[in-house]
């Protein structure tokens, strides 16, 4: 019963925080400056290889290239998916909160490097652009999500909870 409580329960929340970003308003004023906050923070960095690069929204570009980072790009679903599980857990709230911002700081970070190294593969390789925005770095944003969870739950259940589940 705990298992089916954990699954209905992170279920729930997921179509509600996924259906959030469905609303015009929370995208105009939470994930769109978000998003635009990720493009600062990378063309801060890829400006350390590259020259000439300048954010405009969420769009990076520079001579060499220009991507525009969407949502399913900013890492906001990831994080949402770590949030829905950590919350959905049965944990202390202590833990909870540790689990949902570790988690999310870890998604930012390796979405950073992502749209770091996804910029400057498409500056240098763009032929192989296409392959590392959705196969190789999608799937390893999501590992990182479901990875997180499982090692943070592993840590986070509480005593005995093998013998209740």
């Amino acid at each position: 019963m705990p298992r089916l409580r954990f699954i209905v329960t992170f279920l729930i929340l997921l179509a509600a925080f996924e259906f959030s970003l469905l609303i015009e308003t929370v995208d105009r004023k939470v994930i769109l400056p978000f998003t635009n906050s990720i493009a600062v923070a990378s063309a801060s960095i890829i400006r350390t290889a590259e020259g000439g690069v300048r954010v405009s929204g969420t769009t990076i570009s520079a001579p060499c290239f220009a991507v525009d980072i969407k949502n399913g790009c900013n890492g906001v679903e990831a994080t949402l998916f770590v949030l829905a599980a950590v919350l959905a857990f049965p944990a202390t709230w202590m833990k909870k909160i540790i689990g949902v911002i570790l988690g999310g700081l870890i998604i930012q970070a390796a979405n950073l490097i992502r749209v770091v190294t996804l910029f400057l593969i498409g500056c240098r390789h763009r032929a192989w652009f296409d392959t590392f925005h959705l196969a190789i770095w999608q799937t390893a944003i999501f590992g990182i999500a479901v990875g997180f969870f499982v090692v943070w739950s592993r840590r986070s259940a509480p005593p005995n909870a093998a013998a209740r589940a």
